[in-house]
């Protein structure tokens, strides 16, 4: 299988391009702070899920780019939360965009807690 096959990885592609679309709309003032930021790591989320399947001959490789992928989502979400006080997202967007999130969440989660099931050799 290839990485782009992977769920997490069309889940968290779709949500990145979601927000490159609707940052678009932030203020000018914003573009070197939040567009910036919730740009860059919405798209770790996903980079960081191609990278972890690349590694997973070594378990540990794999566990720990999982990781910065799910640390990367919470981040994600934070600036999502930012937006939303900021007034540059409404409540129902934002519920829509953070439902993704935590379902991206779930997802890595899952191949976290099961790397044999994603090609990792366990001992």
């Amino acid at each position: 299988m290839d990485f782009k096959d992977l769920l997490a990885y069309k889940k968290s592609f779709e949500l990145a391009m979601d927000i490159f679309e609707i940052s678009k709309t932030f203020p000018k003032e914003e573009t070197y702070s939040l567009t910036d930021q919730i740009r860059r790591s919405s798209r770790s989320v996903t980079a960081n899920i191609a990278e972890s399947y690349r590694k997973r001959r070594y378990i540990n490789h794999f566990i720990s780019k999982l990781t910065d992928s799910d640390a990367e989502n919470s981040e994600t979400n934070t600036w999502l939360e930012f937006s939303l006080k900021c007034k540059y997202i409404n409540q129902e967007l934002f519920d829509h965009l953070n439902k993704k999130s935590i379902e991206v969440g779930k997802l890595i989660n899952y191949m976290i807690n099961n790397p044999s099931k994603f090609g990792c050799q366990t001992k």
